[in-house]
């Protein structure tokens, strides 16, 4: 346990913060998924600014649900999607105690400005209807090419891994 934390600890402070990737070789779903791994750096900045929590259990399980709502209206799995966006959660939660670590730990490199929280889930929601369009018309595996996963920094790579976990 105190290896796994410790392997944990020295890759999330050793992300890079803010590097901005563009659109990946792993098809819609996987640009999505990096393209809501960029707003959780967002999402770290507002809760930083902030003094939020990380964690939100209730908003999360409130997530889960309105997923599971929206994917049964579409055709999708509401279990599958449930499963995907469990692993969104886990995989922005990566991303913003990695953050958090780093600007703790390196005041200089914090944000200045704190961005409104509730902008940016309105962002959030609008890519979880975009996610669950790409749950619906692509079934099959997701991969993510070698070059794709070179493009980013050690966070990114680490909670993108998280972030396909239930669909590759």
């Amino acid at each position: 346990m105190a290896v796994r934390f410790a392997l944990l600890s020295a890759v999330l402070l050793g992300a890079v913060a803010g590097r901005a990737v563009g659109p990946v070789a792993g098809g819609p779903l996987a640009d999505l998924v990096v393209a809501r791994l960029e707003v959780s750096a967002r999402v770290a900045a507002a809760k930083f600014g902030s003094g939020k929590a990380v964690d939100d259990p209730d908003r999360e399980q409130q997530e889960l649900t309105s997923v599971r709502e929206r994917a049964r209206a579409l055709g999708v799995d509401p279990v599958r999607a449930a499963a995907f966006f469990r692993d969104q959660i886990s995989a922005s939660k990566i991303v913003q105690r990695g953050l958090i670590a780093r600007w703790t730990a390196h005041p200089g490199e914090a944000p200045g400005a704190s961005p409104d929280l509730d902008v940016i889930r309105a962002e959030l929601d609008v890519l979880t209807g975009r996610l669950l369009d790409q749950l619906l018309a692509d079934r099959g595996p997701h991969t993510v090419a070698p070059s794709v996963l070179d493009r980013l920094d050690n966070l990114r790579r680490v909670a993108l891994r998280t972030a396909l976990r239930s669909v590759t």
